[in-house]
């Protein structure tokens, strides 16, 4: 997830428009509000696949997930657009083949205002009303200097603005309990996310993290910045390790170095050999996850929310340690 920042510090309390009401189409929140069976709502997300071999693997992961019933389930939008036109085709997929409730991402690199009008104008042609606004990572350089196209917008309350001008759409924004590289300090990035959600925003989805203490302290930090904002859900993002090259996968995803503690048990696992023992790692990757599902259900997390990859088995058997009651996908990772 991106770094969205914005001009001029946002008044605290200052209310947030009034989320519009959808015909047919719930809201992620709504989701969250009228999930059934007793148990904390999860949902998961998925990549745009580059092949046809990676869009059959997405399917079979879209098949298990769908009999597990997750809140909703979020589509990506690939650095720069690189995959805009797989990503609006997928997602309209997922919303009119599937009983989910799909969660487009969109992002303001490389586009125009018109572009992104239009991409949006796509969505809704495909039955999708739930968008994820960020304003994106450079592409090739997730670390490197963003530039606003010369037509497109510059921070990412204005594309939440833009999306909900356009029509009855639901938007969500990104979160970082760790703030991002780009924001100054933890108060200015809490003022920032303040403004998303001022700007019509319902929700957040954090960026990724391994410390539970980040995402408390987040939710903290935005409730004495703006009670009324700081009301809104805060759904925790987590990815269960599988290997460790997946742990340079979760580095990249979340932009900072996992915490030592989690380093030391997978490498423990790991073992001294030339070739790393996967299934032990697997097995520990499951437990941190397991482990921080339980402490975040048990503060109050309002979702749990998971990155796949495009496998279900690993967040399946974290959700059967939770006591979800669903079977362990019979899949790779």
């Amino acid at each position: 997830m991106t770094f969205d920042s914005v001009p001029g510090r946002p008044t605290p309390g200052s209310p947030s428009p009034t989320p519009p009401i959808v015909s047919g189409t719930p809201s992620v929140v709504q989701s969250l509000r009228t999930h059934s069976g007793g148990s904390v709502p999860f949902s998961v997300e998925f990549n745009p696949p580059r092949d046809a071999a990676g869009e059959a693997r997405l399917w079979r992961a879209v098949r298990e997930f769908e009999r597990m019933h997750p809140a909703f389930v979020s589509m990506t939008y690939g650095a720069g657009g690189s995959t805009k036109d797989r990503t609006v085709r997928v997602t309209g997929q997922l919303a009119r083949e599937t009983t989910l409730l799909p969660v487009a991402h969109l992002t303001a690199v490389g586009h125009s205002v018109a572009e992104l009008r239009s991409l949006v104008g796509s969505y809704a042609d495909s039955g999708i009303r739930n968008i994820l606004v960020l304003r994106g990572d450079p592409p090739g350089d997730p670390l490197g200097e963003w530039r606003r196209h010369p037509e497109g917008v510059e921070y990412a309350d204005e594309l939440v603005r833009i999306v909900r001008d356009l029509g009855d759409f639901h938007v969500g924004v990104a979160s970082f309990p760790q703030g991002h590289h780009r924001s100054p300090d933890l108060a200015c990035d809490t003022e920032y996310l303040a403004a998303k959600l001022r700007a019509g925003a319902e929700y957040s989805i954090t960026q990724m993290f391994f410390e539970v203490e980040h995402y408390l302290r987040l939710r903290d930090r935005l409730a004495a910045f703006d009670p009324i904002e700081g009301a809104k859900p805060i759904i925790p993002e987590l990815m269960p390790i599988t290997s460790l090259r997946t742990v340079e996968r979760a580095e990249e995803l979340c932009g900072r170095p996992l915490p030592d503690s989690v380093l030391t048990r997978l490498r423990r696992a790991a073992g001294e050999g030339k070739e790393e023992d996967r299934a032990a790692v697997r097995e520990v990757g499951i437990q941190i996850a397991t482990e921080m599902a339980q402490r975040l259900i048990a503060e109050g997390a309002p979702c749990l929310h998971f990155i796949t990859l495009n496998f279900a088995k690993a967040t399946s058997e974290v959700l059967t340690n939770l006591g979800y009651g669903v079977t362990a996908a019979p899949l790779s990772a």
